[in-house]
């Protein structure tokens, strides 16, 4: 026997399959293999692995070849005070599983101690009922892909354009795709799709969890499921759902196929991986892999065996221990070298960086593991930087090359376009402009340590979970009485403004400030200095129907719909306008902060910031009455082109005078967002003159220079 065990997982070997996989508490393991008989029915062969080495346990099986299905036993002590809770009667999926074929179907034989029918039950009591019935299979699947001449686009952050999208919305309602395709891999890459993307300029799509996932007891129980994917059954294997084939090599061979094709239309795929927390729930849930495995190794349990949750998902994954960290380093690698996936977002990525102590740690092994490694510190790492925990919440905190969601940018300008609007509407006042103008500049104020630079900010203003971008400007409280749980669920700090009318509304004058202002906070998002995320949809309008958190609802409440009104339309040329017009001025979009410092020999600095009258903001900055901002930024010192971004964030309209700044003789109009749809531009304006701003609008002006 080798002094160590060979990797984990199954390797085909030339006379059959070697299976590893780690146990470290247990007493044997049995793998378990599956094949159909010539009536139908399934037999079930199990195999003791004989070899042990360091808690993992191995052996080679003949005449095992791909295609083959499979899963474990493992047998050991019964002891939940001491997180030990092997139990044989239970089928366990291998944790390296690259394919797993079936789904969970919930029966009280699922869970590893006695429960009754309604999955409540004694911890102390093993039960001896077999799960292999109601459980899915693993898979063993061939690793050859013809890439061709594929390779990752490498796409800078200062050029990127992320689009967030669950793979199932995109295309089920889209008349272009197939029905065949619709809502699986090969509709998210089909040409009209991918037309779509590439017309908006999109540069990456950040999909929606995509690892095999199954759906909690109590959604099942309600007859609704885990619709967004966030409970994890495999961290190797590709969801078979999302497949247009029922056989798991034909799915796997899908998701890289949609891969190839998405990089050859130049986009990059990022994955939402969920590492944090696993589908299995605390102790008291089900037994499906890793804990009927090591409970002990695999999760975070305090001294009498009880989950420490700082997911809000009933267990936390414990990244402390090697095996569980290298499991994570093992599955983020496959996906970038066999799958060629382009970088990862990590949600509540807190989770995976709390120490022994269970503080946050910027220094953990894990994030200097994927730091330092020479495959996985080349992709984009992308942080959801907050977990459920005591202190959770770390915006900014985290280490170079890492980028964030920045909630902060998120809340500001929600707060700006909406919730000051509508004081400002009442008679009120507002917040000011200086967070908004921190976050316009790239959130210099979270992100300059360490020399992270704007691109460690991910700008959004929607995502998948909240409001969607039309529904922030038509409901002021969330509407999510379909998800069963009385309406309690979801963010109730949402800064939306319905502008007098709670729901849709045939009033045309509520309808055309709603769309102006979709168009201010789209125009903000994707002007913004830093990395911008766009929600799948909002670009169309989408709406979820003041459903807040729509993770149950598999339906037309989150998929997207394709038959556009005229207004959805002008919305759409709005949002490609908007992305050529960052793409033309890369001043808008540069890797390092603004120094406020002079850049140019006629005294200008390469951002100034203006108050309505066209003089410097000087200490104007704290007043709360203030609402107007202009925003110059020069773009002197990389010989690009200077843009004026200005801002009225009141209920009515105003005047504004141009800033007579040095170098600028007048000023083009590139887009009013009083504009239902982009315009050509006018004549140019003269510097020291003043235009008319309209309530609650943004404009952007390119400097003329003298000759």
């Amino acid at each position: 026997m080798p002094d160590l065990p060979p990797e984990l997982g199954v390797r085909l070997t030339t006379d059959g399959a070697q299976f590893c996989v780690y146990a470290g508490h247990a007493r044997s393991v049995e793998v378990c293999l599956f094949d159909e008989a010539d009536d139908g029915t399934t037999t079930e062969r199990r195999v003791t692995l004989r070899h042990r080495a360091h808690g993992t346990w191995f052996d080679t099986v003949p005449g095992v070849r791909t295609g083959q299905r499979y899963a474990f036993r493992v047998d050991g002590d019964w002891d939940p005070d001491r997180s030990l809770l092997h139990n044989p009667a239970k089928l366990l999926l291998d944790p390296y599983a690259r394919a797993v074929e079936g789904g969970v179907h919930l029966d009280p034989a699922l869970y590893a101690h006695r429960v009754g029918s309604d999955l409540r039950g004694d911890l102390w009591v093993r039960d001896d009922r077999d799960s292999a019935p109601h459980m899915p299979r693993c898979v063993i699947v061939d690793d050859e892909f013809d890439w061709g001449a594929d390779d990752f686009p490498r796409r800078s952050l200062t050029e990127s354009l992320i689009y967030e999208v669950h793979v199932k919305n995109a295309t089920m309602l889209h008349p272009d795709v197939p029905d065949e395709l619709r809502g699986t891999y090969a509709g998210l890459a089909h040409p009209a799709f991918v037309d779509h993307l590439k017309r908006l300029g999109v540069t990456a799509l950040e999909l929606l969890p995509v690892h095999t996932f199954t759906h909690e007891p109590d959604l099942v129980l309600r007859g609704l499921t885990n619709h967004w994917g966030y409970n994890t059954l495999g961290f190797f294997a590709p969801h078979a759902a999302y497949a247009s084939t029922d056989d798991p090599q034909g799915a796997l061979d899908e998701f890289k196929s949609m891969v190839k094709q998405l990089h050859a239309a130049g986009i990059e795929v990022l994955l939402d991986v969920v590492y944090n927390h696993t589908a299995e729930n605390s102790r008291e849930g089900m037994t499906l892999s890793w804990r009927g495995l090591d409970q002990r190794a695999y999760y975070r349990v305090d001294g009498r065996g009880r989950d420490i949750d700082v997911t809000g998902c009933g267990n936390t994954l414990d990244l402390t221990h090697p095996v569980v960290a290298r499991m994570v380093l093992d599955s983020l690698r496959y996906w970038v070298q066999e799958c060629h996936v382009d970088g990862f977002r990590f949600d509540l990525a807190v989770a995976l960086a709390r120490g022994k102590d269970d503080g946050y740690d910027r220094d953990h092994p894990f994030l200097v593991a994927l730091r330092t490694d020479p495959v996985l510190s080349r992709t984009k790492l992308i942080a959801e930087p907050w977990d459920l925990g005591l202190h959770g919440w770390r915006t900014g905190q985290f280490p170079p090359p890492f980028s964030e969601w920045n909630d902060r940018y998120r809340d500001a300008t929600r707060t700006f376009w909406l919730r000051d609007l509508a004081a400002s509407a009442s008679g009120g006042i507002g917040h000011g402009v200086r967070e908004l103008a921190t976050r316009l500049a790239g959130s210099q104020d979270l992100f300059d340590r360490h020399d992270r630079g704007t691109i460690a900010s991910v700008n959004f203003v929607t995502a998948h979970d909240g409001f969607s971008l039309a529904d922030l400007t038509v409901y002021d409280t969330k509407h999510n009485g379909a998800n069963g749980h009385s309406g309690t669920d979801g963010s109730n700090d949402n800064r939306s403004w319905n502008h007098g009318v709670e729901g849709r509304t045939d009033d045309p004058d509520i309808s055309a400030a709603r769309r102006r202002s979709m168009r201010n906070l789209l125009g903000t998002l994707l002007l913004s200095t830093g990395v911008p995320m766009l929600n799948a949809g909002d670009e169309l309008g989408r709406s979820q129907r003041g459903n807040n958190n729509p993770y149950s609802q598999d339906n037309e409440i989150s998929w997207m719909a394709w038959d556009l009104e005229l207004w959805q339309e002008d919305l759409l040329e709005t949002t490609r306008h908007l992305v050529r017009l960052r793409h033309e001025h890369p001043v808008l979009r540069q890797r390092t902060f603004f120094s406020g410092r002079r850049v140019h020999a006629d005294g200008s600095t390469d951002l100034a910031w203006f108050g309505a009258d066209g003089e410097p903001m000087g200490e104007r900055w704290d007043g709360p009455a203030v609402s107007v901002l202009q925003g110059l930024y020069n773009g002197a010192a990389t010989s690009e082109r200077s843009v004026l971004i200005v801002v009225n964030g009141s209920a009515g309209a105003v005047d504004v005078t141009l800033p007579a700044a040095p170098g600028a003789t007048a000023y083009e109009l590139l887009w009013d967002s009083t504009d239902e749809r982009p315009t050509p531009p006018g004549d140019p304006v003269p510097a020291g003159h003043f235009v008319q701003m309209g309530a609650a609008s943004m404009r952007v002006w390119r400097p003329v220079e003298a000759a």
